[in-house]
């Protein structure tokens, strides 16, 4: 009789959802699951109001909307220890242009680098052709500003590859 565990059934019970992003400043997703109690005490808090009830009812980031501005009312108002306030930067996160950016159809479109604060996005000019954006990762923040702006839903705000 084999033993073995079936791991899809065993997903099924898992508290990981690998493509989300928690909160700035969060421990990792197995800490923050393990200690978060689901109070919503961060998702009311949120003065952008980007912090939603999840998969699992555990608090994650929604850039749809609006943008980060790291305030620290999350980690700050939580009572639990689900975040790391040593931590230098809130998290590793940058923004990535997808492949169905507008500018790729030869519209001319700079949303996402009017609404950059860090100046992150910038578009590389190319004869015959409009203006490509380019992400320095160095300086992205991954505030997520430049998510809602983009008309074409081309922005995806994740750790880099």
């Amino acid at each position: 009789m084999n033993q073995g565990i079936n791991q899809s059934r065993r997903n099924l019970f898992s508290r990981r959802k690998s493509n989300v992003t928690r909160p700035p400043w969060s421990k990792t997703d197995q800490e923050f699951t393990d200690n978060c109690t689901r109070c919503d005490k961060c998702i009311t808090t949120c003065e952008t109001q980007i912090i939603k009830r999840g998969e699992g009812g555990f608090p994650e980031i929604d850039f749809t909307k609006n943008e980060c501005t790291f305030c620290k009312q999350c980690v700050d108002v939580c009572p639990e220890p689900v975040f790391d306030r040593d931590q230098s930067l809130p998290w590793s996160i940058t923004a990535a242009i997808k492949d169905n950016c507008l500018t790729h159809e030869g519209v001319w479109c700079q949303s996402c680098k009017d609404a950059c604060d860090p100046r992150a996005i910038s578009f590389i000019m190319a004869v015959g052709q409009v203006p490509k954006p380019v992400i320095d990762t160095d300086a992205c923040t991954g505030c997520g500003a430049c998510v809602s702006p983009c008309p074409a839903d081309a922005i995806l705000i994740g750790h880099p590859n």
